[in-house]
């Protein structure tokens, strides 16, 4: 096993973006979001391809939330810079895919979701039995806040690809979907 293998292999375990891109496209994905980052001022970004056909994982120096903020920025004045991202979702922490580790992460980063604001737990999952609703009812159980499934103010968002979790607690802009603002420019 190269080094290589090895950073790859860990990135699954510690990585704080997930990409989206059509299934037979994640190498070029790979390529995009690494010249993204690059171009958005961090010097060394890693990728590596998720055990699930269309994901990317990426490693960032830069802080994920902000860097979707650049992404948007870079959307908005250079749309052809897309051509096989479909999505970027920005993760805060990884975690075993257990209802515990999940729910510790959420009460870590409760402090984001202010006494007035209003959020819905979000669940994606992908090569796990794990029941997305025992981790809901769980995760919606820490959080002593209102739940407004329509609007919220924020996401828990729980990224489950088979025996990891992550998990994030962000405003619904803080995902960027590249068709769905392509169609606002």
């Amino acid at each position: 096993m190269t080094e290589l293998d090895s950073q790859a292999r860990h990135l699954m375990k510690d990585f704080n973006l997930l990409v989206s891109s059509a299934r037979g496209t994640e190498g070029e994905a790979n390529h995009e979001i690494r010249y993204l980052l690059r171009e958005l001022g961090d010097n060394s970004p890693t990728t590596d391809f998720a055990p699930v056909s269309g994901l990317t994982v990426a490693k960032t120096s830069l802080d994920p939330i902000k860097v979707v903020s650049g992404l948007r920025r870079v959307l908005k004045y250079r749309p052809w810079q897309f051509r096989y991202i479909l999505k970027v979702k920005p993760v805060e922490r990884v975690v075993p895919c257990e209802v515990s580790s999940i729910g510790s992460a959420v009460v870590d980063r409760i402090k984001k979701v202010g006494a007035s604001e209003t959020f819905r737990v979000s669940v994606e999952k992908r090569r796990s039995q794990v029941s997305s609703r025992e981790i809901i009812d769980a995760v919606a159980s820490k959080v002593p806040r209102k739940v407004e499934l329509k609007n919220p103010d924020k996401i828990v968002l729980i990224e489950i690809i088979g025996n990891i979790a992550g998990v994030s607690i962000i405003s619904p802009e803080s995902i960027l979907g590249i068709e769905r603002e392509k169609r606002t420019l």
